[in-house]
């Protein structure tokens, strides 16, 4: 009855959906909803009806709405919503950004301009019965689990999260994983998630301007905005970078190429891969590790304690910072590394031209593969090459924001910019005595002494 009640409001009151995508929105009663996938299909004109009807419907529920930026919610939600609802029924606390109802009700608008520490920070201890999060694509599958934590509490009220986004943004890839592709995770309950496609076409209200602005944009851009299609654009610096071409199960790695560490240290995050190079110069990451609030001691030690008796690691590329004395006792972090008995080599830090080597390493070679492949289980580093933004102010420069994400690209730019050896061919032990022979003979005959049998 509750349900059908909540929907009698909207017939009454806020007007009707004007698409089905809007019905099938208003109608979820999912945990997790995400609607959208293009410009135009009516997000926030769903937002801005579905939170105050819940709000007049359920007397004392807690419902919270969050956007990256908080001045991105005052004119497509915050004052459309207030000219919505009668002056009677609310009041609003504009410097708490709070929306009040008669019955006992709350809305809260939020920002969550932080990408680390935000959840815990600004939301923690919180129990909120409805989050609202839009243009989810924009935050992190972290973030995402750290809000969806605060929904919560022993009471009657419904327990719902509900998403709008479009395609693009560092949370493409878990978007499209759960809602597009339903891609789940053994801890996953598919019958927990639904997605609703909405594009331009669905909603009615939109005139033929905005469509024909939609029409003009470049093709792959044109086809995620207007069409809603999440195969084509993702706003990846590595747009390259292609599961399946630049990854691949791990394999037996051959104890003749060459083996080296690269890291990117802070107290924030320690993140080490190992690589192995083999005879044609094509890289391999077998190996990752990351840790946060990690002691220099501690991070030597541990990537000593990961590396195995039969990995003979040429060096270790470490970054630039760690060279910078402290001043009051001179010493440096790459001091304490090198007394815990790890040697490093110190990596060159042109951010701009890492990243072009790296792009150039990610390239395919005539043979059809990539001259670097991560294998598989290095999850975190795959992720972070898949989600890593461009920068704003810099499209030659990637994203420093979420810094959680950069310090596996930042750890792979390092080696990608520093001189590694490929492996040597291996040479068949019957050629080696023929060449031998021939050294010899050319050398008792008198013709003089060869290369070979100079260089031993």
């Amino acid at each position: 009855m509750a349900e059908k009640s909540e929907n009698n409001i909207i017939e009454m009151d806020f007007g009707c959906p004007n698409s089905e995508p809007q019905w099938k929105f208003f109608l979820s009663r999912v945990r997790y909803t995400c609607y959208g996938g293009a410009r135009g299909g009516g997000k926030s004109w769903s937002i801005v009806r579905k939170a105050p009807l819940m709000a007049l419907y359920y007397g004392g529920i807690q419902i919270l709405i969050v956007r990256r930026e908080y001045d991105q919610l005052e004119n497509p939600i915050i004052q459309p919503m207030l000219k919505l609802l009668h002056p009677d029924v609310y009041t609003y606390n504009k410097t708490e950004h709070l929306l009040t109802f008669i019955n006992g009700s709350k809305i809260k608008f939020s920002n969550m301009p932080d990408y680390s520490a935000a959840v815990e920070g600004k939301f923690q201890g919180n129990n909120w019965d409805v989050l609202f999060i839009d243009e989810a694509t924009q935050f992190l599958e972290s973030e995402f689990r750290g809000l969806d934590a605060i929904v919560r509490g022993d009471n009657g009220f419904p327990k719902r999260v509900y998403l709008t986004c479009n395609p693009g943004g560092v949370g493409h890839f878990w978007v499209k994983r759960l809602f597009v592709d339903r891609d789940f995770h053994a801890d996953e309950n598919p019958d927990d998630y639904v997605f609703i496609q909405a594009t331009v076409k669905d909603n009615k209200n939109i005139g033929k301007e905005y469509i024909n602005v939609l029409n003009n944009l470049p093709e792959d851009i044109r086809r995620a905005h207007r069409d809603g299609d999440w195969n084509v654009l993702s706003g990846s610096y590595f747009g390259e970078f292609t599961e399946g071409i630049h990854t691949c199960k791990p394999f037996p790695l051959k104890k003749t190429w060459k083996r080296y560490r690269a890291m990117d240290y802070g107290l924030d995050c320690h993140f080490c891969i190992w690589v192995a190079v083999d005879e044609s110069g094509r890289c391999y990451v077998y190996k990752q590790y990351q840790e946060v609030n990690q002691y220099v001691s501690d991070a030597a030690r541990m990537q000593l304690v990961l590396t195995t008796a039969d990995e003979d690691i040429n060096y270790t590329i470490a970054p630039p910072d760690l060279w910078a004395r402290n001043r009051e006792n001179g010493k440096s972090q790459a001091n304490t590394f090198m007394e815990c008995g790890l040697s490093l080599y110190r990596a060159d830090n042109n951010r701009q031209q890492g990243w072009y080597a790296l792009k150039e390493l990610l390239k395919i070679r005539e043979d059809g593969k990539p001259g670097l492949i991560v294998f598989n289980t290095c999850s975190s580093l795959i992720e972070s090459m898949k989600c890593i933004q461009h920068d704003k102010t810099n499209p030659n420069d990637v994203a420093k924001q979420p810094h959680e994400i950069t310090h596996g690209p930042d750890a792979l730019r390092y080696f990608a910019q520093t001189y590694v050896l490929p492996a040597e061919q291996e040479v068949q032990q019957d050629e080696e005595d023929e060449e031998e022979t021939t050294d010899y003979h050319s050398y008792m005959c008198g013709t003089g002494v060869s290369q070979s049998y100079m260089l031993g």
